[in-house]
């Protein structure tokens, strides 16, 4: 009791009364609820099974730092299936230090933010041959020690694996919290932060860390969402400050529908202007929100536009199947280490013509022979979104006769099937590519069913006249041959 007094001392002393706990009998109903609430309603994830069932501290650390790395800034459901797959292929920190950043990049596919993949096996590496093979047991060294680690990451596993008791800070907790005690200025802002990652270690339970931390995530993840919160179904809800000024400004607004005079501010309540914690006075409170005024952030800058031409580089296979041409992008960077279509950037403003002069040269390099621009065709355009870059990739086919022989000297580079391909590190981006030069194919094998070429082909019947020939009445009217 008397560590939890000294947190809420420092709390007490970090701001005005509704943005802080000051009443340690406060806290400790807090915690009790949100736990309780949380060994009711929790739901069943193999990492939290994992972490939980293994005896071990170095694999129960591995199981809880994959997850937590997979899920940053990816939903819980998209990441279930990716998890299993991993921890069956590399159910250890060993044999995960063994794997090729190939096999890696090969299994994350589509998972996104490709560098995550990367810094992992390389922590996992630097874990086995200089920590010999023990995973630091304290967040600060957690963050310390490891590649891709940082405050957050090093928290959950710290708490959730060796019961550590300090806080952690992510998307859903800034939500919760900021609800919690009516904090409304810019979320990402360096006082906000730092008076939210206060908060969490001063909260956190000292017996239960790693199920008080899962389960204020799991508040925000389930019930305390970014729109819509069912704050009916929330277990601390008689703690949420926001949830009690919406409450005084329904009362204020019936007041003042009926003339009364408006209530008198409460003695606890946050004073106007100067609050580093409060909304800005330019941006008042929007009675059409309610609690989901919380928490501001900050305008996202929009994300850069990126033109890029592709070429699918097609040649017939020994079995007669297709094969495409990839190559690999480079170690660093964005989709490092990734295999695309032989791709080139375009600078602005470029038209058609000049943007197939620019590739026919890029694709020089890798057929060893001049490439017509002429002969590459437009499949369409394809749009990627990355967190920052609004990508659009200019897409073209082009056939190729024959073998080529490609360099060793350029980047690695290889023939693939249309199944070698899906089993590649390849982006969700480059499917995309694939998948409307496919559909451009099958649109011209088969038109469509009211086509023109297809309802004169029915009038006209098999092996009629070349297109363009004027048919006589008789020949017009007269009933189409059998085939």
């Amino acid at each position: 009791m008397s560590q939890l007094r000294a947190a809420v001392g420092g709390l007490r002393r970090s701001g005005p009364a509704t943005h802080r706990f000051g009443d340690p009998a406060e806290v400790e109903a807090l915690r009790g609820s949100l736990l309780a609430w949380y060994d009711r309603c929790k739901r069943d994830l193999p990492w939290r099974t994992l972490a939980a069932a293994e005896p071990d501290a170095d694999r129960r650390a591995y199981a809880v730092w994959v997850s937590e790395i997979m899920l940053q800034q990816t939903q819980v459901a998209t990441v279930v299936d990716y998890y299993n797959r991993w921890i069956e292929k590399w159910p250890t920190l060993q044999a995960l230090a063994r794997a090729s950043l190939e096999e890696v990049n090969e299994l994350w596919a589509g998972l996104g933010y490709y560098s995550r993949g990367k810094r992992l096996q390389e922590a996992a590496s630097k874990v086995v041959s200089e920590l010999a093979g023990r995973m630091p047991r304290t967040a600060e060294d957690l963050q310390k020690l490891l590649p891709g680690v940082g405050r957050y990451t090093a928290g959950a596993i710290a708490s959730i694996s060796y019961g550590q008791a300090t806080g952690v800070v992510d998307g859903n907790v800034i939500r919760v919290l900021c609800r919690l005690r009516c904090i409304g200025a810019d979320s990402s802002s360096p006082a906000v932060i730092d008076q939210l990652w206060d908060m969490a270690n001063a909260l956190v339970d000292r017996s239960r860390p790693g199920d008080f931390n899962q389960a204020l995530m799991e508040l925000g993840a389930t019930v305390c969402v970014p729109k819509a919160p069912l704050c009916g179904e929330c277990p601390v809800k008689q703690h949420c400050q926001a949830r009690r000024r919406v409450e005084k400004e329904l009362a204020s607004a019936s007041q003042k529908l009926f003339g009364k005079p408006a209530p008198v501010p409460d003695v606890e309540d946050c004073g106007v202007g100067g609050c580093p914690l409060c909304p800005p006075a330019a941006e008042p409170w929007d009675s059409s929100l309610g609690v989901t005024n919380f928490p501001r952030k900050a305008a996202k800058k929009p994300p850069r536009a990126v033109r890029t031409a592709t070429c699918v580089l097609e040649r017939r296979g020994c079995h007669g199947a297709p094969e495409y041409l990839l190559v690999q992008r480079p170690s660093s960077g964005l989709l490092a280490g990734l295999w695309e279509f032989p791709s080139v950037p375009l600078a602005q403003g470029l038209q058609e013509e000049e943007q197939k002069e620019a590739l026919a040269d890029h694709l020089q390099a890798w057929t060893g022979r001049p490439v017509a621009a002429g002969g590459l065709r437009l499949i369409g355009e394809v749009v990627h979104i990355f967190s920052h870059i609004h990508q659009t990739y200019v897409v073209y086919s082009l056939p190729l006769d024959g073998d080529v022989a490609l360099d060793p000297a350029l980047s690695p580079s290889r023939w693939v099937t249309e199944e070698e391909f899906h089993a590649s590190a390849v982006s969700t981006a480059m499917k995309k590519v694939l998948k409307a030069c496919e559909k451009r194919r099958g649109m011209e094998s088969s038109p469509g069913k009211g086509s023109k070429r297809k309802r004169g082909a029915r009038r006209q019947g098999a092996g009629s006249l070349c297109p363009g020939t004027q048919l006589s009445l008789r020949a017009f009217l007269r009933a189409p041959t059998a085939p």
